[in-house]
């Protein structure tokens, strides 16, 4: 069966949702040999994925996955992005998670370890003392206590691990690294989306738009990165109220900084870490502060705690300048983490 379907992408034939999600319920059973599992992702790449096409894939792969149910009477959001824009730079997404959480938002983070980046939002939990490998019922008690946890991917996607040795023969981006951050265990319906690529700004909210999403802000900045930039200006596309919009984001209309692409770069995986704590602690550069600024007021938007980015950014700003996201960060760490590990790193 995958011998014809990767005949039919050879000669550019798009596949069908039924097709598609056949394809994956065989792949996730182990029926088929790694090498045709790559020849498959690596000719559909070249073809160019459908939204039936991805649906499909995303329709599957929450079928098979672990979920969390909490208890929570509020928007849950993800903010996370893509990967893959090869910018090094510290971890906004995770860093703002933590301010759009101590702002008063519900953040069921999702993600994996690095991969073409220097730390990845499961390094950075795991250097906390963070269990990956939690339960769901335990993740999603961590969610009600906190208002943010931690959905480690290779714990929630089980079946991944069948196509992993595939992506390794690829050897370059495939659909999954764009299905990664669309299948949050959590079933969030809000989200903020970071694309590697501009073709994707528009298209994945009208694909999550099938999936009845409520707000989902797609972005990438015009210089590559996969979040919002204080640098340049941010392409995006935003689904709200079964309605989407383009827009520009320009941060200096903002009053934010215009930074340099080096002020929020890293090099190690220890500055990585450090940059996190000591954005929600204050005192960090500038330009990382107002970066994750930027980035949370984006999430606290989706979250339906702001209604605009002036207010999402006042808030952020306010949140990390008055100690709340940094007490946050100690108080989850005390619960649910390895104080000893985090006192060694927030010296």
């Amino acid at each position: 069966m995958i011998k014809d379907m990767i005949l039919e992408l050879e000669h550019k034939n798009d596949l069908t949702y039924n097709n598609m999600s056949l394809i994956m319920d065989n792949i996730f059973r182990g029926k088929f040999s790694d090498n045709e599992i790559a020849d498959f992702l690596k000719k559909l790449t070249e073809k160019g994925e459908t939204d039936d096409e991805i649906l499909g894939m995303l329709d599957k792969m929450d079928e098979r996955s672990l979920h969390i149910n909490p208890d929570i009477n509020d928007t849950i959001i993800d903010v996370c992005g893509t990967g893959g824009d090869n910018m090094q730079t510290f971890n906004v997404s995770t860093t703002a998670s933590f301010v759009i959480a101590a702002a008063g938002g519900h953040v069921a983070k999702h993600g994996n370890r690095s991969v073409s980046g220097i730390c990845g939002s499961a390094d950075i939990f795991e250097s906390l003392g963070y269990d990956l490998e939690s339960s769901p019922e335990k993740v999603a008690s961590i969610l009600k206590k906190h208002r943010i946890c931690f959905l480690f991917a290779q714990k929630f996607h089980p079946s991944m691990r069948m196509v992993s040795k595939a992506r390794k023969i690829v050897g370059k981006k495939t659909i999954f690294n764009l299905l990664g951050p669309l299948t949050n265990p959590s079933n969030v319906k809000n989200q903020v989306i970071g694309v590697y690529s501009e073709i994707f700004i528009d298209r994945l909210p009208r694909i999550l738009q099938k999936r009845n999403f409520e707000n989902v802000m797609c972005v990438r900045a015009e210089n590559g990165m996969d979040e919002f930039s204080t640098n340049v200006k941010n392409k995006v596309s935003f689904l709200h109220e079964n309605k989407i919009k383009s827009m520009v984001v320009d941060p200096q209309n903002y009053g934010l900084t215009k930074s340099s692409l080096d002020q929020i770069q890293v090099s190690t995986f220890e500055q990585a870490i450090s940059s996190f704590v000591s954005v929600l602690k204050g005192t960090a550069n500038r330009s990382m502060i107002e970066t994750t600024a930027l980035n949370a007021a984006a999430g606290l938007i989706v979250a339906n705690k702001a209604e605009s980015f002036s207010e999402g950014i006042e808030l952020s700003l306010k949140t990390i300048e008055s100690g709340r996201s940094f007490q946050l960060l100690q108080d989850f760490v005390k619960d649910c983490g390895d104080l000893n590990k985090f006192e060694e790193i927030d010296q």
